[in-house]
């Protein structure tokens, strides 16, 4: 799902800033937003992740992971066989378990696009549906480096190929240099790029790179520039800068999506991404959704883990639940 109704963005835009969105009108909104309390933040963050969960509700919480997980390989040795074989295990990831959930989306660069549209064939659709995304990353990812022609053509040549999400990542350094209208034009312009001959639009997550962003009010104007200028979910980051996602970041960029529903009555989604591994942390993130956002955006179009390794660790989690025991790491693993 996607913010498709653009035409009413920019009127929105101007009407919560009070004006057109240039430097001087966004530094003015962005600036004005109440300051993060970093203790605060973090002691919360600390405090959610102490939550324990009962068996029954573990096992809940194994499968509701794998149905948010976007399934990723973004390397530059990827190939056409290394996409079909992400998408074998997207499909079933537990070839002991028929009933083991598929996960939400696989996510490649977009040269990979067609070729897993093609493995997907018939299972290609939304995942909301039982279906599995593709996402596509765009806009020159990792480095956002490129010129605006190319990130356009980048997300144009995605979308026509079958990609149902692009993943962007902003320009950091103009956002550093308080070039916030350029930021917000660069978004609102991929989002156009968006755009499929049938008049509906691709998803559109914008990468935030919180690493790089340093300040937790640099992360909090970030979400709120990204969700004014069009996006449909704001992402941590690109997995390739450390530190990643974390889970006081991911709480904060919850608070500002929820705090944007009561403001607008719309929901945004968020994607952390990069360093979440284990089921055991996966686990404190559903949680800390539940609390901050609400158990509404548990689910594909408004939450998801951007992740390679974590798939396996909850299906060794899983099959321990099911046989009281583990089983090697090579049992659960297609690459």
């Amino acid at each position: 799902m996607s913010r498709t109704d653009l035409q009413t963005l920019p009127e929105r835009a101007v009407a919560l800033l009070g004006g057109e969105p240039d430097d001087t009108t966004l530094r003015r909104y962005l600036h004005g937003l109440a300051g993060v309390d970093a203790v605060g933040l973090e002691q919360r963050a600390a405090d959610l992740g102490t939550r324990s969960i009962k068996t029954t509700s573990k096992a809940w919480a194994l499968d509701k992971i794998i149905e948010l997980i976007d399934l990723t390989t973004l390397e530059g040795a990827d190939t056409p066989g290394k996409v079909r074989s992400l998408v074998a295990k997207a499909l079933n990831p537990d070839a002991s378990d028929p009933a083991c959930p598929r996960v939400a989306a696989v996510c490649v660069y977009g040269d990979m696009v067609p070729y897993a549209v093609e493995a997907l064939g018939s299972a290609h659709g939304d995942p909301d549906d039982g279906g599995v995304s593709v996402a596509a990353v765009a806009t020159a990812f990792p480095s956002g480096r490129a010129s605006m022609d190319i990130k356009l053509a980048d997300t144009a040549e995605a979308v026509a190929a079958g990609a149902d999400e692009i993943d962007m990542v902003i320009d950091r350094g103009a956002f550093l240099a308080g070039r916030y209208g350029l930021v917000f034009d660069q978004i609102a312009r991929v989002k156009q790029a968006c755009r499929r001959e049938d008049g509906t639009y691709a998803s559109l997550k914008v990468i935030l790179e919180t690493g790089e962003l340093k300040t937790y009010d640099n992360i909090k104007r970030a979400s709120w520039l990204a969700i004014l200028a069009g996006g449909d979910f704001i992402k941590t980051s690109t997995g390739k800068v450390q530190p990643a996602a974390t889970l006081p970041t991911t709480l904060l960029m919850l608070e500002v999506v929820r705090d944007w529903y009561r403001a607008t009555g719309e929901k945004i989604g968020v994607k952390p991404a990069g360093g979440i591994r284990s089921s055991k942390d996966a686990i404190k993130y559903l949680v800390t959704v539940a609390e901050i956002a609400g158990e509404e955006w548990l689910q594909p179009h408004l939450f998801r883990f951007g992740a390679s390794s974590l798939l396996n660790d909850v299906l060794r989690q899983r099959q321990k639940l099911a046989t009281g025991h583990y089983t090697g790491a090579d049992y659960v693993t297609i690459d």
